[in-house]
Order: C-alpha cells, then structure tokens, then sequence
C-alpha cells in the first residue's frame, strides 16, 4: 500500500470516528432552534427631512432570528453594524441570497433588531424571504448564515444559497 493511500484511510478513519464519536451537546446543537420576536424600526436617511411611520406588519412580513443567530451576530458585529441581506438574480435555482456586513441604512431598508443586533434588508429582498427564519449554523467544513423556512420559496439548492420562487 502506498503511503499516500494510507494517510488518506487514515484521515478518513479518524474524520469518521470524530463524526461517530459526537457528544451530547453535540447533538443538542441539533435540535430545532426557539425563535423569539424582532422588533422592527423606523430607518431615517440622511437625504429626507424626516422619516415616515412604518406601519406594524403581521409576523408574516418579518424576518425570524434563530437563537444561533443572534448568538453569531453578537460575537461579531461591532457597534453601529448590522448584518444586511439581498435578494438577487441567479444561483441554480434562480435567485440567492446575499449577506453582507453594513453601517448605512438606506432609505427602503426595514431594519429588525432582536437582544441587541440587528439585520436590515431593502423592501424588495424582503418580499422574497417574509416570514423566512435566519439562522448561523455551524458544520464540519463549514459555518455559514441561512435562510430556513422560506414561505416565498418554493424549492432551492442543496447549498442553501439559491432558491426558486412560488408563482
């Protein structure tokens, strides 16, 4: 046997006993999450005089944050940042979701804040992920934000990063 194809068993064997070998907080990690509410704020621009009242909106028309979410977020934004989600053309699927880092708060952006952080998104991503849950989740080969539970979606690709839209 060649020393490359040992070293590869070997790694596999030990990725594999890592995997079977989880603990119990571990597995607690794999429940379903508890959502709590977002409270939604108005946004002023710098370009208007003054900002106009937004109406308080059904559960529906906002966007749920995960407990692991909040978590993450908290461990990661500074003050003054908020985390900002897109919706754009493309993806497998049609349409993906974009995360990004911010400090401005445009104009058309609805801002939801929750225990301290926030995740902005303008009007027109949000009418693709109403009602979606936002959730941090953490893997072996990777650690990444996700929209869960899309109501608009009607199905989307295995990475999670692209979706297609109810009609």
């Amino acid at each position: 046997m060649s020393l490359a194809r040992a070293l590869v068993i070997s790694a596999f064997k030990t990725r594999a006993w890592s995997v079977i070998n989880m603990s119990s907080a571990g597995l607690r990690a794999l429940q379903p999450c508890h959502e709590t509410p977002l409270v939604s704020t108005l946004c002023y621009s710098s370009s208007s005089s003054q900002g106009q009242q937004i109406s308080s909106s059904p559960s529906e028309h906002k966007i749920h944050l995960s407990d692991s979410c909040v978590k993450r977020l908290s461990e990661i934004m500074q003050k003054g940042e908020y985390l900002r989600i897109q919706v754009e053309g493309g993806g497998c699927s049609g349409f993906q979701y974009k995360f990004s880092v911010d400090t401005v708060r445009n104009e058309d952006d609805r801002v939801f804040e929750q225990n301290g952080v926030g995740v902005i998104i303008d009007e027109e991503s949000l009418e693709f992920v109403k009602g979606a849950t936002l959730d941090f989740s953490q893997e072996l080969i990777r650690s990444s934000f996700q929209v869960l539970r899309n109501p608009q979606a009607e199905h989307g690709c295995s990475c999670g990063s692209s979706f297609s839209v109810k009609v």
